[in-house]
């Protein structure tokens, strides 16, 4: 008799342990399955836009953008200038068709404060 509770509580104590060590993969898996089925995440957009290196020697800059994306990305480099007096520019938005590479430039009087691209990402027509 004194074997038949031992083999119990050995068997207890093990399905105890079997069902702590399986609940945390059970709770993963429905989380994962849970969150397929409901679709509250939101879709991916698919990758978009040229990628830009702005390069700056005394007062002028140059940018050179290259779009690897089968869509059209309308870029415009905007330069800021140092000085108070000197005017600050845009040069006029450029489209970059899918592989494609553009050369933006543009100039201050004296020194370049900053520059930058900016983007407008189009579908293709």
């Amino acid at each position: 008799m004194r074997s038949t509770r031992r083999r119990s509580g050995i068997l207890l104590a093990a399905s105890i342990a079997v069902a702590g060590l399986a609940a945390p993969v059970g709770i993963s898996v429905a989380g994962r399955a849970g969150a397929g089925a409901s679709g509250s995440d939101a879709p991916t957009p698919d990758p978009a836009g040229a990628e830009c290196r702005t390069s700056v020697r005394g007062s002028r800059v140059v940018a050179y953008c290259h779009n690897p994306y089968p869509s059209t990305d309308r870029v415009q480099l905007h330069t800021e200038c140092r000085r108070w007096w000197d005017i600050d520019a845009d040069t006029a938005p450029v489209d970059v068709g899918p592989g494609r590479t553009v050369r933006l430039d543009d100039r201050c009087w004296k020194e370049v404060g900053s520059a930058w691209v900016t983007h407008g990402v189009q579908d293709a027509a």
